[in-house]
């Protein structure tokens, strides 16, 4: 397969799908509304995630010599996208979300064989087998997954430039072992690309904004668990279990510690608020590009960190370790992050790195 070719076959489906669906989501009511948590201006279609759904299978059916996993992953997702833009549409009760992930997982274990058996050696102890404990672990993960880059998608561009970062990691390891699966985060590759020249409104402010949408952030959190499971379990292993956790590092992190956040409040961990990293750095006084570009660029470095030391073999516990440390000291840096991001805030002042809210 060549790469090049298939992103920019993706990209020119994306592109046209957006333009198909996009009066159809203002007739049928698929826009998002403003209101006292969404503070953009005017109703905005949702489309972005329906339009991506679209150019992937329609790669996928005439491009890929599909067998029955693809198949079942075509399945589970179909199911996931459609929860999303209903949830888009009607703003559904958390439970029947949890539930239709719930199923997509179902489909991913018991159909396509795909599970999380074993973590690696995470202790430095040999092993760390699941068992029966695996489908659990996996289901959790699909879910968490899923909810991550559906929290995360909080100002323009950036559950998008976070999945390119965790697309393009994947692309990478698996390329290695020229593993089947490459297809797929190469043809999310190209269909978000052209999401992302509407969504921001690059290079040309003409094109008509669109949202990812919950269909969208909730596709690309499936589809990453998908293929961080395929990575990690098949027979062919393209990267541990603990490289998992660097490729997508900040929308698990602001997942958890948010949610950790929340029930210590004594609120619903799925109750949504103006708490993220991203909301953050608003607040503080940073444009939404000027957030966008630190954010992604964090992520970008600790996904090429987590890549790095599994080139370098270095051991499992250790990169875990490190994970960990990393993650405890954002829960730290939470507290204080008032002077954190006013650093930042004044090395990108000095820098002249600009951006419109």
């Amino acid at each position: 397969m060549d790469i090049f070719v298939a992103i920019l076959i993706a990209f020119i489906l994306s592109f046209i799908a957006v333009s198909a669906v996009n009066p159809i989501a203002v007739k049928v009511g698929l826009v998002d509304v403003p209101n006292a948590r969404k503070r953009h201006s005017g109703n905005v279609p949702l489309v972005g995630g329906i339009a991506i759904f679209f150019a992937v299978i329609f790669e996928i059916v005439f491009y890929v010599d599909s067998g029955w996993q693809v198949d079942l992953y075509l399945l589970a997702s179909t199911l996931v996208v459609t929860i999303g833009a209903l949830d888009d549409r009607y703003d559904l009760k958390v439970s029947y979300r949890l539930l239709a992930q719930t199923l997509a997982a179902l489909i991913m274990i018991i159909g396509a064989g795909l599970y999380i058996d074993d973590l690696g050696d995470l202790l430095g102890f040999g092993i760390v087998e699941l068992g029966y404990g695996g489908v659990l672990f996996t289901i959790v993960a699909v879910m968490g997954g899923i909810n991550a880059f559906n929290m995360v998608d909080g100002i323009d561009g950036l559950v998008g430039c976070l999945s390119l970062v965790s697309f393009s990691s994947l692309a990478f390891l698996l390329a290695l072992v020229d593993s089947y699966w490459l297809f797929l985060p190469v043809f999310f590759m190209g269909a978000i690309l052209a999401y992302l020249m509407f969504n921001l409104g690059w290079p040309s402010k003409k094109a008509k904004k669109i949202f990812m949408g919950d269909a969208g952030s909730m596709l690309i959190g499936f589809t990453v668990v998908w293929l961080l499971v395929v990575g990690t379990q098949e027979e062919e292993v393209a990267f541990h279990s603990v490289t998992a956790l660097w490729i997508i590092a900040v929308p698990l992190m602001d997942m958890a510690a948010i949610m950790c956040r929340r029930m210590l409040k004594g609120e619903s961990p799925f109750k949504p608020d103006r708490n993220h990293l991203h909301h953050i750095f608003i607040r503080a006084g940073f444009t939404s590009r000027q957030a966008l570009l630190v954010i992604t660029l964090t992520a970008s470095l600790l996904a090429m960190f987590g890549v790095a030391m599994q080139l370098l073999e270095v051991k499992e516990w250790v990169s875990l370790s490190l994970f960990l440390s990393v993650f405890a000291l954002y829960c730290w840096q939470l507290q204080y992050i008032w002077r954190a991001v006013s650093r930042i805030r004044r090395l990108l002042s000095r820098t002249g790195v600009q951006g419109a809210r």
